[in-house]
């Protein structure tokens, strides 16, 4: 059923209530997921690269897991982070840049154009140790937040849901029918 046609069944609510009933089960739904890509809109086209380099070192893709870049999680946080309360936002934009900063600095190029060895030493804040204290450094501050947002984001994806139910886990991503 087309939403002008359900529109135009409104009047018989009061006509009769069992047609509506019936009128409504017929509506067609569809996940938002699967009607098409998001576009990056809060993050710069230096940042999203950075945060897309990132991801894909923080969660890699492995024979049985989708990885970060296959959830779509640096989309996502592209998202979630553009509707976040200032201080989130003003922590991703100083992080990101710090990051490709810093390879700029050390290795003349951005973060997304480095080896993986490169990265690993601009990225030596997260072998610190994790404490309940948050680090006072906003470099550390940013890796720590991406780190754990990253993984948040991939792990709750369609994508990981799906590997999940293939490898026989018992989970499920959506309601059962």
């Amino acid at each position: 059923m087309k939403r002008r046609r359900f529109v135009q069944s409104i009047p018989l609510l009061y006509a009769s209530p069992a047609l509506f009933a019936q009128a409504i089960a017929k509506i067609d739904s569809v996940a938002t997921d699967a009607v098409g890509k998001s576009v990056p809109h809060f993050f710069t086209a230096s940042q999203m690269a950075a945060l897309r380099r990132l991801s894909n070192i923080l969660v890699p893709t492995s024979a049985d897991t989708p990885g970060a870049l296959d959830a779509g999680a640096p989309e996502f946080l592209d998202f979630l982070i553009g509707q976040s309360p200032q201080p989130v936002r003003t922590l991703y934009r100083s992080g990101l840049d710090a990051l490709n900063a810093g390879a700029a600095a050390k290795y003349g190029r951005a973060f997304a154009a480095l080896d993986s060895t490169q990265a690993d030493m601009l990225l030596s804040p997260l072998r610190e140790a994790w404490t309940w204290r948050e680090p006072t450094d906003p470099f550390a501050l940013f890796l720590r937040h991406a780190k754990a947002d990253v993984l948040t984001a991939t792990t709750n994806s369609r994508e990981w849901a799906a590997a999940a139910k293939r490898s026989g886990n018992g989970t499920y991503w959506l309601p059962p029918e």
